[in-house]
């Protein structure tokens, strides 16, 4: 069952590192890429980036498909 970015957050602690995926959050691949691509950059809603974004690649072509982010703490 897919899940959203909120419902995710909500189960963790303030700084927990966790891993987001295109599964998770019933994105296809190419679809989580493109927002992954902005999280890295400019961080997430309520987290950051945290290593280095794994990719998969699909007909030659690498997308990525899962992140490891850390909870920010809510002020």
């Amino acid at each position: 069952m897919a899940k959203t970015i909120e419902e995710v957050l909500q189960r963790q602690k303030d700084g927990a590192q966790f891993v987001l995926s295109a599964p998770l959050l019933g994105l296809d691949v190419e679809d989580f890429d493109t927002v992954a691509q902005i999280w890295v950059k400019e961080g997430g809603p309520g987290f950051k980036v945290v290593g280095v974004p794994h990719r998969k690649c699909i007909d030659g072509e690498f997308f990525i498909d899962r992140v490891t982010v850390a909870k920010l703490p809510v002020f």
